[in-house]
């Protein structure tokens, strides 16, 4: 068995998909971070993300900070040790500080760098593309940027 701890960072459906992938898998996550429930519709009902719902049906410990700048954040995720952090779809640019935590692999929902960005499913259909895919990269301090 592999004996490897992640941090998973993600937030809609599309981040999901893949958190349930990896609680599958022989990879073990310690911590989930995803963004604040928020109001969804016309009745605005406060409605937790995807992932934090799967996270909950999982017991897997979760936060949802405002800010990823946040000391109290950051040494959440430290103390986790994790020897990865994924993210996919979170919806913040990570910190330095966060960067430098452990390796932290994107799962960008599009083939880079024609679709960087926060809607690059959207965009592709929008463009009338044929087909698209996701693009795996080790994180940097830029967006949707890597090796």
């Amino acid at each position: 068995m592999i004996d490897k701890k992640v941090v998973f960072m993600g937030t809609p459906n599309y981040a999901d998909r893949i958190l349930k992938k990896i609680i599958d898998s022989e990879y073990e996550v310690n911590l989930v971070v995803t963004q604040p429930d928020k109001p969804v519709g016309r009745k605005k009902i406060i409605t937790p993300p995807p992932v934090k719902i799967t996270a909950i049906e999982n017991n897997l410990e979760i936060i949802q900070p405002k800010t990823l700048k946040d000391r109290e954040i950051i040494n959440s995720i430290k103390n986790k040790n994790p020897d990865f952090i994924v993210v996919a779809a979170y919806g913040q640019i990570l910190p330095k500080d966060i960067l430098d935590i452990a390796p932290c692999i994107n799962l960008h929902a599009s083939i880079l760098p024609e679709y960087r960005g926060a809607s690059p499913i959207q965009q592709t259909l929008l463009d009338g593309k044929e087909y698209t895919g996701v693009t795996a990269m080790l994180m940097d301090e830029g967006l949707d940027t890597g090796d």
